[in-house]
């Protein structure tokens, strides 16, 4: 069983920042790709970065130059560290662990429970 625990959500003002923090089994932290997606009310749930074995870091556009994600290997831990926010990365921030099955368009989605960032002054 997958097992993605969240921290590091909360209220900020505009400009601040942030870093959410997503830890999970040695197991899964070295074999799977893993990364963070948000949901705002209303909306579709949206990729914010990715981390890929053998690639460099993927970005959406809206956070690019603003959020960092990085892994930690002696904590088996992904973080996304968040600058500069603004009251649209409200949201409810998801962190993802995937599992790409080889040679195979197959994979498996885990999620964890999801953390509230409120960007608002």
């Amino acid at each position: 069983q997958v097992q993605l625990e969240e921290s590091g959500g909360g209220l900020v003002q505009p400009g601040g920042s942030l870093t959410l923090a997503c830890t999970t089994s040695r197991n899964i932290f070295s074999t799977y790709y893993m990364g963070w997606y948000r949901q705002a009310p209303g909306k579709e749930r949206e990729m914010v970065a990715y981390l890929r074995w053998g690639s460099s870091p993927d970005y959406a556009d809206f956070v690019r130059g603003r959020f960092t994600i990085s892994r930690d290997f002696a904590k088996d831990t992904v973080y996304l560290q968040m600058n500069n926010l603004e009251p649209e990365d409200t949201a409810v921030y998801y962190c993802n662990a995937r599992f790409q099955v080889p040679s195979s368009p197959r994979q498996f989605d885990y999620w964890g429970q999801g953390t509230q960032v409120t960007v608002s002054s």
